[in-house]
């Protein structure tokens, strides 16, 4: 999925590239090159929802998420429990493998039960969906936004670990993203940033029943416990993992040149060499000056890629084809696509800058808490 294509002419095109090319660059809002335009947050607006959040950009893209947990028994697991047919079956392997629960599945890891057993969870008990205004639910581009956010939610493992409630039982969280605007911009960032903000807003009713029980809650949404508890502490649910302190974030670099930049506007995206959206995570566990986790990369087509090709005429003529495409030559004053890849300097260096402690991902981390209090 590419970002939205500019409207801009061939000659503000060049102006604007000339501008970020340079040391330091010139940026068309005058922000430095890991400056964020402000936003406006807010969570727990959901009265019925676990966690919910809405984020608004600058540029008046605004967007709501929606998150609801619900228990569910884990797949391949019976209703009764391990111990009810005891005294009415024998002791041979074809008993066990009738009798409910993950004690009486011969062997461990097996399925879904064994999963379950070791506290691991299983990437299916969280699911996500897009909504954006204009476009169908099967539309290429919503479902690739629920996969990326999918993905990133995913791939540390820390958020599935905590949706275990016993061997037999466990969590499902939907995950329900909703665009109110049509995207100015790339829209990636501002769904991945409001789901971290509706998973750190989201609580879960505290149990009451013992570990191999079925699962009963306290009413008292006062004693519900966080999804995401702050740093330092632990709950009883999955001692033998690491707590999880703060939910993923992908962002949007992009690099013009030599220069990397964060937040890019739409116009500047239009002129970008490279786009990267980088996932990150981060752990209570790891120390601070260790930096964050590096979960998934993915390389996004900026516009001045997807531009068409001249027909023959124009070609030519020298004329251009697509949106401020000079291919007659070089012309000074007229901005042209770079053709070819991007230095791998470059991109290490767009990857690292997202992940070094003290970086550009840990600022956003740090920000994003602050709404919490």
């Amino acid at each position: 999925m590419a970002p939205p294509p500019s409207l801009l002419s061939p000659s503000e095109l060049s102006y604007l590239h000339t501008s970020l090319s340079l040391h330091p660059p010139i940026r068309p809002d005058a922000r430095s090159p890991t400056s964020f335009r402000p936003l406006v947050a807010e969570t727990d607006l959901l009265p019925s929802a676990n966690g919910s959040a809405r984020l608004c950009f600058a540029d008046g893209t605004e967007a709501i998420v929606g998150v609801k947990a619900e228990v569910e028994r884990a797949q391949g697991v019976a209703k009764e429990r391990w111990y009810d047919n005891m005294g009415e079956k024998g002791s041979g392997d074809d008993d066990e493998e009738q009798m409910g629960g993950v004690e009486g599945i011969k062997g461990e890891g097996k399925g879904e039960a064994g999963r379950g057993r070791r506290g691991s969870g299983d990437d299916r008990w969280i699911e996500v969906t897009v909504d954006m205004p204009g476009q169908r639910d099967d539309d290429a581009t919503v479902v690739f936004l629920a996969q990326m956010i999918h993905e990133g939610l995913v791939a540390d493992g820390a958020l599935r670990h905590r949706l275990v409630i016993n061997p037999r039982w466990h969590w499902r969280l939907y995950i329900d993203i909703l665009l109110l605007s049509p995207p100015h911009t790339y829209p990636l960032p501002l769904l991945s940033l409001t789901t971290h903000l509706a998973l750190l807003s989201t609580r879960l009713p505290a149990p009451i029943s013992s570990h191999d029980e079925d699962p009963l809650f306290n009413d008292d949404w006062d004693a519900s416990s966080p999804l995401y508890p702050p740093s330092g502490t632990n709950t009883k649910s999955s001692p033998a993992v690491q707590t999880p302190s703060r939910p993923p974030i992908t962002l949007l670099v992009i690099s013009v040149g030599e220069n990397i930049f964060f937040d890019a506007s739409r116009q500047e995206l239009a002129v970008a060499d490279a786009v990267l959206a980088v996932t990150v995570g981060a752990s209570s566990s790891a120390p601070p000056s260790t930096g964050l986790n590096l979960l998934a990369v993915r390389t996004i087509d900026p516009p001045s890629r997807l531009s068409a090709p001249p027909p023959a005429a124009a070609a030519e003529t020298g004329q251009a084809g697509g949106a401020g495409i000079d291919v007659g030559g070089e012309k000074e004053g007229v901005w042209k696509p770079r053709k070819g890849g991007v230095k791998r300097g470059v991109l290490r260096r767009m990857v690292q800058m997202c992940v070094e402690g003290g970086g550009v991902g840990e600022e956003v981390l740090g920000g994003l808490g602050q709404f919490l209090g």
